[in-house]
């Protein structure tokens, strides 16, 4: 993992060197400039030798005025290495998430996602940037200040050794009691993400049923428990603090009592003294610094993790080799197709579906809620792949064409309709971005689009807000369906994707398709009868198994679920009518 994710520091690998590399030299810097103190207090202020005073002044100044000169440079390598680490790191996971199919997509929630691009991403980049300033600063400031103590009077600097395990392992035992509640508290960031997510997407519906307070009350339990892992977290790391305190006083007292002991002896001088006192803050306070970037890990490594989950995760649709660049046409066949989307073959959600699909004609496919009308056209496009049998799109099997070639052939409109910000225009180019505006306007009249889009407040440039917000869910389909055309496709998939137009419509638009799209194969889901009854073959499909195959005429004669659908509807159309 660490390899992993060290590679994708990339072409800031020279920043992160710099940076330690100037925080050695800080370091080396600050711990000469007590030495030089305590030579100037020995040898100038203490003899009244004024020329010394200055002398050794001025070499205090320009050793301060370098060490600031490092610490900058440090800072600045290091601010660049690791928001260049955090940019890349986003790259590498947004870039591997537009490659996973619909099945590694399902293996994540979207919010846990999302925190992983925001919050681990973050937490990784302040790290980065402690792991190359401080873990190189504290380490080399603590042995660099012990070696110099010793060097200035061994004896009184064993007093470090006796505090150094007492600091040292109080802050480990801190540090390990820490990291479970910190670990928990950053995955309940996914699911205070998915509570805000939900909320704002479906804030329609909050609203219509008044559960304003009731997701508030779910909002503020999540926020809530991060809350309290937090300061529970914090009490014990404030811990740190007082422990701190007592070794760096008791070390000083002890220092200075022994230290005035050993003046009078004439073994020690009033600089030295004062440097050894010098010594003490800066390998005490770095000891408990360190200690902060061991917790900070401790909280990334979680982050890291979870991180690396994703990296690591490859997708398990992709082209072949040797894959066939185009698409002969739109004839499309099933041969004893069964799929489940766990990859059990006793959990079949879709079981021996055969089914044969002419170039240009229209299918209609009906069934009840979860009989596998969605998963079966999925297959065609390999959104997912088969768990048994073959896909034949053009003659051959769909694992033998490059994904690319294979999804500009076939045109989807979900169920879900997802439109983006930006305006009309940019929304209908993603179905083909050199697309011109006589072409954007052909393929609006055909999904009966245009007259509503020229009505909106600057036509066809209107800005439309994130997922269509400003449009009715009507016009989203029919926009969603222009959209589509645009691709130019063969395999033309309609997924109950005219659920929110009225009838009439719905009528318009499947006559243009008949007359404009004659060699495009249609396949249309839907749970109108009146919208696919023209079909030139209806599929019923009951539970995941292919139930009937024949026209409207035929399935009222042989097929009960279509007799009792068609019945249904017809009884409710004719009491609507009276």
């Amino acid at each position: 993992m660490i390899k992993r994710l060290a590679k994708i520091i990339g072409e800031y690998k020279r920043d992160a060197i710099l940076a330690p590399v100037f925080i050695a030299m800080e370091v080396a810097m600050e711990v000469i400039i007590p030495l030089i103190m305590a030579d100037l207090i020995d040898n100038g202020v203490a003899q009244g030798q004024m020329p010394v005073v200055l002398r050794t002044g001025l070499a205090l100044f320009f050793s301060a005025l370098i060490a600031l000169s490092f610490g900058v440079l440090s800072g600045r390598f290091a601010a660049r290495s690791a928001a260049g680490f955090a940019k890349n790191l986003r790259k590498a996971l947004y870039h591997n998430i537009q490659e996973f199919s619909f099945s590694n997509i399902d293996k994540y929630s979207t919010a846990g996602l999302v925190t992983r691009l925001t919050t681990d991403v973050t937490n990784l980049q302040n790290a980065f940037q402690m792991l190359i300033r401080i873990a190189v600063r504290a380490p080399a400031m603590i042995i660099l200040s012990l070696l110099s103590a010793f060097s200035i009077h061994a004896r009184l600097s064993l007093i470090f050794i006796v505090f150094l395990p007492l600091l040292g392992g109080g802050l480990f035992l801190i540090a390990r009691a820490v990291r479970p509640i910190i670990q928990r508290a950053i995955q309940l960031y996914d699911k205070l993400n998915s509570v805000v997510q939900e909320n704002l997407r479906g804030i329609r519906v909050v609203k219509s049923f008044v559960r304003d307070r009731y997701e508030t009350q779910k909002f503020e339990q999540v926020s809530g428990n991060i809350f309290k892992d937090f300061v529970t977290a914090e009490k014990m790391i404030a811990f740190t603090g007082p422990l701190m305190q007592f070794c760096m006083y008791g070390c000083t007292l002890l220092i200075s009592w022994f230290g005035a002991q050993f003046i009078l002896g004439g073994s020690l001088t009033t600089g030295e003294l004062m440097g050894l006192i010098t010594y003490i803050t800066q390998i005490l306070m770095n000891l408990m610094v360190f200690s902060m970037v061991l917790i900070m890990l401790v909280i990334s490594r979680a982050s890291a993790q979870r991180i690396d989950e994703v990296l690591t995760e490859t997708t398990d649709i992709s082209s072949k080799a040797a894959a066939i660049p185009q698409v002969a046409d739109g004839a499309v066949v099933f041969e004893d197709v069964s799929f489940s989307y766990a990859g059990d073959q006793t959990k079949l959600c879709l079981e021996g579906i055969s089914l044969t699909i002419r170039p240009g004609e229209t299918v209609g496919i009906l069934g009840g809620t979860g009989s596998g009308k969605s998963t079966l056209v999925q297959l065609i496009p390999r959104l997912y792949d088969a768990t048994r049998g073959v896909v034949r799109v053009g003659g051959v099997n769909v694992r033998d064409y490059s994904l690319e070639a294979l999804r500009n052939s076939v045109a989807m409109v979900l169920q879900n309709n997802q439109l983006f910000s930006g305006t009309v225009k940019e929304n209908l180019r993603w179905g083909n971005r050199q697309a011109t505006d006589q072409q954007l306007v052909w393929a609006c009249r055909l999904a009966q689009a245009d007259d509503f889009v020229r009505e909106l407040p600057d036509g066809y440039d209107t800005y439309l807000e994130q997922g269509g917000a400003n449009l009715s869910g009507g016009q989203k389909q029919r926009l969603c369906i222009a959209r589509a055309l645009l691709k130019n496709p063969k395999i033309l998939v309609l997924d109950d994707s005219t659920s929110a137009v009225d009838t009439k419509t719905d009528a318009l638009i499947r006559q243009a398709f008949r007359e404009e799209l004659p060699h495009v194969t249609k396949i249309i889901i839907a749970q109108r009868v009146a919208s696919i009854q023209h079909a030139d073959k209806i599929v019923v499909l009951d539970n995941g198994r292919l139930d009937a195959i024949g026209t409207h005429q035929q399935l009222l004669q042989s097929s009960a679920i279509y007799q009792e659908v068609h019945q249904s509807q017809t009884r409710g159309d004719s009491i609507h009518a009276k």
